[in-house]
């Protein structure tokens, strides 16, 4: 009965979010789910939203395919009883008579053969093979996250075989091929070098030119690579960007890191890293350089006096930056808790979208990546944002004499419309300060 049904519906958006992509379907018509169990994934612009089943029951009908852009509130499905489906099968089966065993269906599998007898197995036998996998491939597509480690490894997706869900790829399935491949690679012969004297042949260049065609992929950029393309390029012909650079000597810090570490990790259940003490020290230096912190509106200058500050953090899906919200009021211990939780969500995309707006500055960490130099790109509205890189030991010239010191290269970027270049170099000052002699957080000086 239609009463019975209870609609799966799209989550409430955000006010700046209009529509939703659905990018997996975890379930489908037919299938019997418990409360609470993941339905769908859908994309917006900076998070990934579940779609879980308001109760138990039976998934009676799935009106959303994917792909589909979806508003909020939007109808994806529908849920009836446990034993709708079952019900609903029986009157099929009795209306329809069971079909007959014919010559043609495919017989019980066999193990599969050993790696010389699939290289020598026939052509003819090999395309039937294809055929037959392409008309029975109804496994779920690969999240986004998979498809973009196939694209990085060179795969298809029919190169993989899925071991999740209804024969979904997963990332270990990637991997495993992937490895499989770089560890067979080294046991074939490399290609033989033509003759001195011998020509290309027309055909054998048309030939490579097939091969090149089909080595190319096309794939739809994700909503949030596109929001984040939209939002760099808006940066960079909005504002008048400038960068200053600056280099810190780590070793009070690091000396100070190890001799707490321990006891730190103890007291707070959380290891002690350079962020927490980076985003004190910017904290402590937007209070006293406030225009950094600021924001333009129009024609008008929008003091914050608070500290929101963004962090740069890596997931599956592309650069998300999610805000510390009032870290003036905030402890060490506290920053790289809620850090930690940050990264943890974000490679989940559990990340909520309150949690990527309203932030006042952004702190950027490439050196995790092995970078040693960047300028960082500023995150309108707004007007700075601090890039950290990786740490060196480089020669540095201390009281007259050169020595091996542990150092980071740190950037300011900032829109020099709000911003003076004094102002910027005085700021970026303060925080290598902060960190070459941390007792200057603990006094306030």
């Amino acid at each position: 009965m239609a009463s019975d049904r209870t609609p799966i519906q799209v989550p409430e958006l955000p006010e700046s979010v209009a529509d939703a992509t659905v990018i997996a379907l975890h379930k489908k018509a037919g299938d019997t789910v418990k409360r609470d169990e993941l339905i769908a994934e859908l994309e917006t612009d900076k998070v990934v939203l579940e779609v879980s089943a308001p109760s138990a029951g039976t998934l009676v009908e799935l009106s959303a395919s994917e792909g589909d852009v979806v508003k909020a509130d939007a109808v994806l499905g529908y849920l009836g009883p446990a034993e709708a489906a079952s019900e609903d099968a029986e009157d099929e089966a009795g209306d329809e008579p069971a079909p007959a065993k014919t010559a043609d269906q495919a017989p019980p599998a066999e193990p599969a053969p050993a790696a010389d007898a699939r290289e020598e197995r026939p052509a003819a036998e090999s395309g039937a093979s294809s055929a037959a996998t392409e008309e029975a491939g109804s496994a779920p597509p690969p999240s986004p996250s998979v498809r973009r480690l196939l694209q990085e490894a060179g795969l298809s997706a029919g190169e993989v075989e899925g071991t999740g869900e209804d024969g979904r790829i997963q990332r270990e399935d990637v991997e495993r091929v992937r490895d499989q491949r770089a560890a067979g690679s080294g046991d074939r012969p490399g290609p033989q070098a033509p003759d001195s004297g011998a020509s290309v042949q027309p055909a054998a260049r048309a030939g490579e030119a097939t091969d090149r065609a089909e080595r190319i992929e096309r794939v739809p950029m994700t909503r949030l690579r596109a929001r984040i393309a939209e939002r760099l390029l808006e940066a960079k012909q909005s504002t008048a960007m400038l960068t200053t650079f600056n280099e810190i000597d780590m070793s009070a810090a690091m000396a100070l890191r190890g001799r707490y570490k321990e006891t730190f990790e103890k007291r707070h259940s959380i290891k002690l890293g350079f962020m927490g003490l980076f985003v004190a020290a910017a904290t402590r230096a937007l209070e006293r350089f406030p225009v950094i912190n600021a924001a333009l509106d129009g024609e008008e200058i929008v003091y914050h006096h608070y500290s929101d500050i963004g962090i740069a953090v890596s997931s599956p899906r592309g650069l998300v930056v999610p805000v510390l919200r009032d870290t003036g009021n905030a402890s060490i211990a506290d920053i790289e808790r809620r850090i930690r939780d940050f990264a943890e969500r974000a490679r989940d995309g559990k990340l909520d979208i309150d949690e990527l707006r309203g932030g006042t500055f952004t702190i950027t960490n490439g050196g995790v990546f092995g970078s040693l130099f960047s300028t960082p790109i500023l995150n309108p509205p707004q007007s700075a944002i601090l890039g950290m890189h990786a740490i060196k030991e480089r020669p540095v010239a201390v009281d007259g004499e050169v020595v091996i010191r542990p150092m980071m290269y740190v950037a300011l970027s900032y829109d020099h419309r709000l911003v003076d270049g004094a102002q910027a170099v005085q700021f970026l000052v303060a925080i290598k300060e902060a960190i070459e002699d941390p007792a200057r957080l603990l006094l306030d000086v």
